[in-house]
């Protein structure tokens, strides 16, 4: 392995991400520039102009968000191969398995935002659905909350536990559901408003911090299996070949082996929780394997260096988010 051999990570939904990727434009890349033009032609408008003029209010929209981050993911991976670096293996957090899809060459860029496209519409169809069953009040409507500084081991066992004794099961309480298995002391749940309200409690209770988060709706839960039911439809035509390079899955927290089982656990991910903390693990191990001279985060924000960080990885996590981020690494190379 050469010194610009490296995993690349990629960064999911909750990344903040306008203006993000139109440097690689404005730096000449080819590999964006083509990118740019399929994403433009799979969402039917003008993805730079998002970018660049969106209101924070449609950027946060799961329908715009999804195709328009990977967008930005997979620029930030082309203008990287162009400056001569290698992906040794690839992963993505929830959405941002769908650029590492498509690095691992399982799926074409075209197939991809057209995939991604898909997704969001089913994602957010659901999310207005079960709004305007809970007349418009996003207090009464599914979502999700973050618990910290609670042993992720201990998380997952409070909420069996509280499932199997029936404490959650009053008054529709049982719908909570472990969505983001993110580091060993940071769980996401999804769940209905009773049921995220009452776990708040018990979890200030055991010492976590919750925090309510500001998304659509329960995702990576049971709760959005009409969003999968619509989702499969599109998936139903889709070419998934064999990965290219070692590919790593949220639904196992291992490695994929082929494409088809890249397309059956692309399904089970909208409902299935996002394994993060054991698969940077399995990603850990294998970089160690194949000798990789670094971890990088393509795409904007810093979640997962952050998430890479708490994990105790012995090698960091950088940047890879815009030209200027590439070409420091390029000197350090």
């Amino acid at each position: 392995m050469n010194d610009k051999t490296a995993v690349f990570l990629f960064p999911g939904q909750g990344a903040r991400y306008r203006g993000a990727a139109i440097d690689f434009l404005d730096a000449g890349s080819p590999g964006a520039r083509e990118l740019f033009a399929l994403a433009s032609e799979a969402c039917g408008r003008d993805m730079r102009a998002l970018l660049a003029d969106g209101s924070e209010e449609e950027l946060k929209r799961t329908d715009v968000a999804q195709p328009a981050l990977t967008l930005c993911a997979l620029a930030a991976a082309a203008f990287l191969s162009e400056r001569g670096w290698r992906p040794a293996l690839c992963a993505g957090f929830s959405l941002g398995e769908y650029p590492a899809l498509a690095c691992a060459g399982v799926l074409s860029a075209a197939d991809c935002f057209k995939l991604v496209v898909a997704r969001g519409k089913a994602m957010q169809d659901e999310a207005d659905r079960a709004l305007a069953e809970h007349g418009g009040d996003a207090n009464l409507a599914p979502g999700m909350m973050a618990v910290v500084g609670l042993a992720l081991d201990k998380a997952l066992e409070l909420i069996e536990g509280w499932k199997e004794s029936g404490v959650l099961k009053d008054e529709g309480l049982s719908d909570l559901y472990p969505a983001n298995l993110n580091s060993p002391s940071q769980l996401v749940a999804s769940g209905t408003a009773a049921a995220l309200s009452r776990a708040e409690g018990l979890f200030a209770a055991a010492g976590a911090r919750v925090t309510r988060l500001r998304v659509a709706g329960p995702f990576h839960s049971p709760l959005m299996s009409r969003a999968a039911e619509a989702f499969a439809v599109a998936l139903a035509d889709a070419r998934f070949g064999d990965p290219e390079i070692p590919l790593f899955s949220n639904v196992t927290g291992e490695k994929a082996e082929s494409g088809e089982e890249a397309k059956r656990l692309a399904l089970l991910h909208v409902t299935s929780p996002v394994q993060w903390a054991r698969e940077q693990r399995a990603v850990a191990r294998a970089m160690g394997e194949l000798g990789a001279a670094a971890c990088l985060e393509v795409g904007p924000g810093k979640v997962l260096r952050g998430l890479w960080r708490d994990s105790g990885a012995e090698t960091g996590c950088l940047s890879a988010e815009s030209v200027a981020d590439i070409e420091k690494l390029d000197q350090s190379a």
